[in-house]
């Protein structure tokens, strides 16, 4: 299941920072966005390819780098994914909450 991958693709600190640098809306490249992380440009192009097989970026070889482009319509998708999930679970707690007060 997609979500699920994406889950797993945020479940990273260092993801989670590109990401946010990423939803800033400027121009990345893998060495921009390596830019500042305390992490080598390698290990940010692997945390990248993670984030593009979950579909949450894309990248683009131009030249000699390649750009970095958030698809933020994979991250509302993501936050429509968890809102339902937050509410199947608030009816099971609910109905949970109905059976104990009956009993």
């Amino acid at each position: 299941m997609l979500a699920v991958q994406r889950l797993h693709a945020l479940g990273n600190p260092t993801r989670i920072e590109i990401v946010r640098r990423l939803a800033t809306g400027a121009d990345y490249t893998i060495t921009t966005v390596s830019q500042g992380l305390e992490t080598s440009r390698q290990a940010v192009r692997k945390h990248l390819q993670i984030l593009a097989n979950a579909r949450i970026v894309t990248l683009q070889a131009k030249g000699r780098d390649t750009t970095v482009k958030l698809e933020r319509r994979a991250l509302e998708e993501t936050k429509v994914f968890i809102v339902e999930l937050e509410l199947q679970w608030e009816k099971r707690l609910e109905a949970l909450r109905d059976f104990v007060d009956s009993e």
